[in-house]
């Protein structure tokens, strides 16, 4: 059957298109997208869940293994009573159009809350009410519509992929075609005058031409449709110029042997094409390399309290945790893995997986899944699986809780990329006309030379392999961004705002000492608890020094942010926290920081704090105060006060007794101001703020701090390096500018011969993948030898 192009997207529909009312189209997705948008009219959509379409009938016997709950339980990533998360691959995800309609399922089916295409991987992300739609009417429903997952246990639990060749199918027939090219047009170069040779120059030509076929119209194709698209959607992309020089070369060469006017210019046109897949093989070969997600993610320093055997208390990284290992989940943590629930009341707020801010209530022997946020006192779980670093980072990356922090560079980075491509389609255009008038013989080399040689492919190329880079190097320094957009965003701030407690304080070093009446061992038993269930840096601190007690659950725990915690055992109740919530009456030293205690309404005393600052504090601000502006926002009070102010460098503003919505309200007037605001918090009362913050950077100790409102996590031993980091970043972004410029003067100097007609296409063919190259090198270079310079 004739190969027809999409009537939709102008992709390949292959050996068996599908054809509506006379048009072709290459998938489900551009014919549906094609009748909704030309109708106007959404109740076609509707429809396809009673109709197949032009697919064949979906026999539903195929999927009964989907009602077996085992294997539904390996396939779900999250099994709640009323909703449950799956990822399903789909080998037909083909283009834009199938992203829309397979992100649009809800409209299909009330009973999909959401579904999110990974284009690159081809799945779907899906989520459903389990009461309305079970994964087998799912799957039903996507294999109707002509997306039918392709569902593998075996892959499923091996993690495999499949590999996709078409590069390197691509790039061996464009290869094999231009080697035999060449070799025909050797004649022609060298201009012998042979009697077979003049006999047979034509059929010469004539194979020249058919070997150019499968290199325009497969191994260049990408470019080609890449170009359409893109024109279509009113997108003037960097491979408008490539697919223009393509067709140029083609029809000018094709049209020469048509009418015996010479022999053409296949040997460039196929050299062109074999050229571009060697310089897009040689990038999708470094980037995968550098690894740089892979590299840096796979340090994350979220750490987890495990219960030995026993019943010994220690913490551990989530990496290590494996299948069977006891884990302790305080008030507010992330849990890391799925579990079954052992000891303690679970109400587990799975926002952050779901969406859905209603907590869920669990008893013991039921089944948690990672993701989850206990927020009831802590709980005791046995892990059934090993925790996934991709799973967390997901969370971490999800768009529940991602803010709009636009990156000004990358959009910089956009614009010159568009007005390139303006530049040269002028340029060539301009040349073109200029050569036709004075020698019309080199009119097409030039136009096909520019449009080659100043392909801004290299300016594509040097934001992200410097961003890139910078975040694995610092992911091996512990310090972890979230994404290269943090980075540019941790370049551009002019103020910075720290916590005190927790973030250049360490508990670590601190110690108390005890004021009041004395506590009975039933009081300090329940002070024990409750504190065992808090994740306040100095609830730990508390806990970590008072006597080892029985471990019991605790009737009731409550947690008040920026005021305290409460425990309740039997009859017996406890208070801890600041004075006023405890009720204290009496007239304490208020400018110390200090625990107050209270049992059954009765007060009992406090614990007095000695602060503990982290090494490098003061050289820390000195160094940042000399490139932003500072600030210290606390909730504790001004005990302190004297001591930072002898810290600090003078005239730091200090703000004390602030409250979690004080803190995010003062950066958010800071913003309004037009600051570029980072906030240093320790990631638990501070989320807020963090949130709130243009990069919002946590401090990571021997606790799970594992936020994702935060924007990095800093190892607390790195703390002192915190200003190169920062400078480092700049400094990245001075690469990215130098990257730019050295672009910028490769096109000058290549312009300059192309123009003048000095340049044939196939050298600028070369040059080209040369030209990415070297700013790869460079950018790559630059920045490791930048990471040598932080500690």
């Amino acid at each position: 059957m004739e190969k027809v192009r999409c009537y939709h997207c102008g992709d390949d529909c292959g050996r068996n298109p599908i054809v509506h009312d006379g048009k072709n189209f290459c998938c489900n997705g551009c014919k549906t997208v094609y009748e909704i948008f030309s109708s106007n009219d959404l109740s076609y959509y509707y429809d396809l869940q009673s109709s197949a379409g032009s697919t064949p009938n979906v026999v539903e016997s195929k999927y009964d293994f989907l009602n077996d709950s085992k294997i539904i339980e390996k396939l779900l990533e999250f099994n709640g009573e009323n909703l449950q998360i799956v990822n399903l691959y789909i080998p037909q995800i083909h283009c834009s159009s199938c992203i829309w309609v397979l992100e649009n399922l809800n409209k299909l089916n009330p009973a999909v809350s959401s579904s999110q295409v990974d284009f690159p991987k081809k799945t779907v992300r899906v989520i459903f009410n389990p009461e309305n739609m079970g994964l087998k009417d799912l799957v039903v429903l996507l294999a109707r519509i002509g997306y039918e997952p392709y569902i593998s246990l075996e892959d499923f639990d091996k993690g495999k992929k499949n590999i996709d060749r078409g590069l390197i199918y691509k790039l061996g027939v464009a290869g094999f075609a231009f080697g035999n090219v060449m070799f025909l047009s050797f004649p022609e170069y060298f201009e012998v005058n042979e009697f077979w040779l003049d006999q047979y120059k034509g059929l010469f030509r004539w194979l020249m031409f058919a070997f150019s076929l499968p290199v325009v119209f497969y191994a260049g194709q990408d470019y080609l449709i890449s170009a359409f698209k893109g024109l279509r959607s009113k997108i003037l992309n960097i491979d408008v110029p490539i697919a223009l020089g393509i067709l140029v070369l083609f029809l000018r060469s094709t049209a020469e042997i048509i009418f015996d006017w010479g022999t053409g210019f296949f040997d460039s046109l196929t050299g062109l094409i074999f050229f571009l897949l060697i310089g897009k093989f040689f990038q999708q070969k470094t980037y995968s390399f550098l690894s740089f997600e892979r590299d840096y993610k796979s340090y994350f320093p979220i750490a987890v309290t495990k219960i030995s055997e026993d019943h010994k208390e220690e913490t551990v990284q989530v990496y290590d945790i494996k299948k069977g290992d006891r884990l302790l989940i305080r008030n507010e943590e992330l849990i890391p893995v799925d579990g079954i629930l052992i000891n303690g009341r679970a109400q587990i707020d799975y926002s952050f997986v779901t969406g859905e801010s209603e907590p869920v209530f669990k008893e013991s022997g039921d089944k948690i899944y990672a993701g989850g946020k206990q927020l009831d006192g802590a709980i005791e779980m046995d892990v059934l699986k090993t925790v996934s670093q991709s799973y967390l980072t997901q969370l971490w990356s999800s768009t529940v809780f991602s803010e709009n922090k636009e990156s000004k560079f990358q959009t910089l980075t956009d614009s010159i990329g568009k007005r390139f491509t303006w530049a040269v389609l002028t340029i060539a255009f301009i040349t073109t006309a200029f050569w036709l008038y004075y020698d019309s013989s080199k009119a097409m080399n030039v136009f096909t030379a520019v449009l080659i040689i100043a392909c801004p492919c290299a300016i594509a190329l040097a934001a992200p392999f410097t961003l890139g880079n910078m975040l694995r190097i610092f992911g091996r320094k512990k310090f972890y961004l979230k994404n290269t957009q943090t980075l540019e965003q941790l370049a551009q701030i002019d103020t910075a705002i720290f916590d005190k407690t927790g973030t250049i304080t360490t508990t670590m070093k601190s110690k108390a000492t005890y004021e009041g009446m004395e506590l009975t061992p039933e009081e300090e038993s329940l002070l024990k608890n409750t504190l065992r269930a808090s994740n306040h840096p100095l609830s730990r601190t508390l806990y970590d020094m008072l006597a080892a007690h029985n471990i019991v659950p605790l009737d009731d725990y409550q947690e008040h942010l920026g005021k305290g915690i409460e425990g309740q055992k039997n009859e017996s109740h406890i208070k801890v926290g600041s004075a006023d919530f405890v009720g204290n009456t009496t007239d304490y030293d208020s400018e110390t920081t200090s625990v107050h205690i209270s049992a059954n309404n009765t007060y009992k005393g406090r614990f007095v704090f000695h602060n503990h600052y982290r090494e490098g504090v003061s050289d820390v601000f000195k160094a940042m105060d000399q490139h932003l502006h500072l600030a210290i926002l606390s909730g504790d009070n001004e005990g302190e006060k004297y001591r930072l102010e002898k810290i600090l460098p003078p005239l730091t503003p200090m703000y004390f007794n602030q409250k979690p919505k004080d803190k995010l309200n003062f950066i958010k007037t800071l913003q309004e101001q037009g600051k570029k605001v980072m906030m240093v918090g320790d990631g638990l009362n501070d989320a807020g703020a963090l949130a709130q913050s243009n990069v919002g950077i946590a401090i990571s100790e021997n606790i799970n701090v594992f936020s994702p409102a935060c924007d990095g996590i800093l190892d607390a031993s790195k703390f002192d390096q915190l200003d190169q980091y920062i400078l480092a970043a700049k400094k990245a972004m001075k690469i990215i500018k130098l990257s730019f410029l050295l672009s910028l003067v490769y096109n000058v100097v290549g312009l300059y011969f192309a123009v003048t007609g000095q340049l044939e296409p196939v050298i600028a063919a070369i040059l080209m993948p040369l030209s990415s190259i070297s700013v790869v090198g460079f950018t790559t270079l630059a920045t490791n030898i930048l990471g040598k310079k932080v500690n």
